[in-house]
């Protein structure tokens, strides 16, 4: 067996399955009387750092008090959208981060990733990882407009 050159496997040996490339999401959640003293922003920043290898595309932090959602993402990579001064603005008891490698839909700002939308209910930020294989049903049942991104989340 050669030594290791840095290729994937299914580049030595094409029966081989290597490993595929797919979003890192991450979540955090500290109770509310700790929310003060917790800094779940930047947890979930290391997370998703560690994570960076499954995307490398674009990167997002939600992070909620309760009340409101606050998101924060851009193009690149994790350490290249946020820095200190971003992590200290998103402050709460819970966040979800996600770095993207797309499937579905092109690599754009509006694809990048938590999404957030407004309800009747309240706020709704969501990452995802995989493929709906009945998206275009889906949109149809929305009304017109409400789409701004090109993925299946």
């Amino acid at each position: 067996m050669p030594l290791g050159d840095g290729r994937l496997s299914h580049d030595i040996d094409p029966s081989d399955r290597a490993p595929q490339d797919a979003c890192g999401v991450f979540g955090v959640w500290v109770p509310p009387e700790a929310a003060d003293r917790a800094e779940v922003s930047k947890l979930t920043y290391y997370g998703l750092y560690a994570l960076q290898h499954r995307g490398q595309e674009s990167a997002g932090i939600a992070v909620s008090d309760g009340s409101r959602i606050v998101v924060f993402k851009d193009m690149g990579l994790v350490a290249q959208v946020f820095d200190e001064s971003v992590l200290n603005t998103l402050r709460g008891q819970l966040a979800v981060g996600h770095c993207r490698y797309s499937t579905t839909g092109s690599p754009t700002w509006e694809n990048a990733q938590p999404t957030f939308r407004s309800t009747d209910a309240g706020g709704l930020a969501l990452t995802h990882n995989g493929n709906l294989i009945n998206t275009p049903e889906l949109a149809a049942r929305l009304d017109d407009g409400v789409l701004t991104a090109t993925t299946d989340t």
